[in-house]
C-alpha cells in the first residue's frame, strides 16, 4: 500500500472514532486485515450524511453532487485528492463493492435533501440506501471476493441494516422532527404518536433483528464478535426505547453509557470464545 493510501485511510479511522464510539469498538474487535475496508466505507457514508443533515449555511444540493461526482470519477481512476472518497475507491476496487449500492446510497442522501415523510415504498427504498447497502458494502469487505460466502449471508445482512436504522430512526425521533422537520416512519404523525404505533414499530424491528442473527453467526470468526458487539448495543438501545413513552422519545435521544458499552463487550466477548453466539 502506498503511503498516500496509508494516509487516506488513517483520516477515515479518525473520522469513524469521532463520530462513534460503539461502531468503533466493533470495528476494533475484527481481526486488523478488515479494519481499513470498514473505516474507509464509514469514513464515506459519515461525511455524506454530515452534508445533509449540518451544512445548513451551504448549498447541500451542490455540495452532495459535487461529492457524488467525486466518488464516481475516484472509483473510475483510482484516486482522490480528497482522503475519505480516496479510502472509499480503495475499498471499492479491493473488495469489488458494486456501483448500484453506491447509487442507491447517494439517492437517498438526495432524499434527505427534499422530502420530510414518506410513503411505505419510499420508507423502504430510504432504509435499502441508507443501510442495507451499508451492510452490504461491508459484507463484500468481509468476504474478500468470495461470491458464495456473500450470496449465504447477504439477506441477513440487509436485515441487520434494516434494524440498526429504524432503531436510529426512534432513537433520532424528536431531533429529527423538531431539527429537520423529518418523519420517516409510514404515516406516522409526530404530534399523535401514541403507544400502540410505537410498539408495531418496535415489534417491526424485534423480527428484522430475529432475522438478522443466523447471518451473524455464520460470519467468520474473524469479524464475528465485531458485528455481534453492534447487534447486542442495538438490541440494548432497543430495550431502553421499549420501556419508555412516547412522550419521551419525542423529548430524548437515548444512549448507553460507557460503563453498560464495557459490560456488553465482555458478555460478547466471552459468548463469542464460547462459540455460544
Amino acid at each position: 500500500m502506498d503511503l498516500y493510501t496509508k494516509n487516506a485511510l488513517d483520516c477515515s479511522k479518525i473520522t469513524t472514532r469521532n463520530y462513534t464510539t460503539s461502531f468503533s469498538l466493533g470495528i476494533r474487535s475484527m481481526a486488523k486485515k478488515y479494519r481499513p475496508g470498514i473505516y474507509a466505507v464509514y469514513g464515506f457514508v459519515r461525511f455524506a450524511d454530515e452534508i445533509v443533515d449540518t451544512f445548513h449555511d451551504k448549498d447541500k444540493a451542490v455540495l452532495l453532487e459535487e461529492y457524488k461526482k467525486q466518488a464516481f470519477t475516484a472509483i473510475e481512476n483510482r484516486f482522490c485528492t480528497n482522503p475519505l472518497i480516496h479510502s472509499f475507491q480503495w475499498a471499492v476496487n479491493k473488495y469489488g463493492i458494486e456501483r448500484k449500492y453506491v447509487n442507491a446510497f447517494f439517492r437517498t442522501m438526495e432524499m434527505d435533501l427534499t422530502m420530510n415523510s414518506y410513503s411505505r415504498k419510499e420508507y423502504h427504498d430510504y432504509i435499502y440506501g441508507s443501510a442495507e447497502v451499508i451492510g452490504l458494502m461491508c459484507l463484500r469487505v468481509f468476504c474478500e471476493g468470495d461470491d458464495n460466502k456473500f450470496e449465504a449471508t447477504k439477506e441477513q445482512a440487509k436485515k441487520l441494516g434494516e434494524a440498526l436504522q429504524k432503531v436510529n430512526f426512534l432513537r433520532d425521533f424528536g431531533s429529527d422532527y423538531y431539527d429537520r422537520k423529518r418523519v420517516y416512519f409510514p404515516g406516522v404523525d409526530f404530534n399523535n404518536f401514541d403507544r400502540e404505533t410505537k410498539r408495531q414499530i418496535e415489534t417491526e424491528i424485534r423480527k428484522d433483528f430475529e432475522l438478522a442473527v443466523d447471518g451473524i453467526r455464520k460470519l467468520g470468526r474473524s469479524v464475528r464478535l465485531g458485528v455481534y458487539l453492534a447487534y447486542n448495543y442495538y438490541i440494548e438501545l432497543l430495550k431502553k426505547i421499549e420501556k419508555s413513552s412516547p412522550e419521551q422519545i419525542k423529548k430524548k435521544r437515548f444512549r448507553i453509557s460507557n460503563f453498560r458499552k464495557l459490560l456488553l463487550y465482555i458478555n460478547c466477548y466471552i459468548r463469542h470464545k464460547l462459540n455460544r453466539i
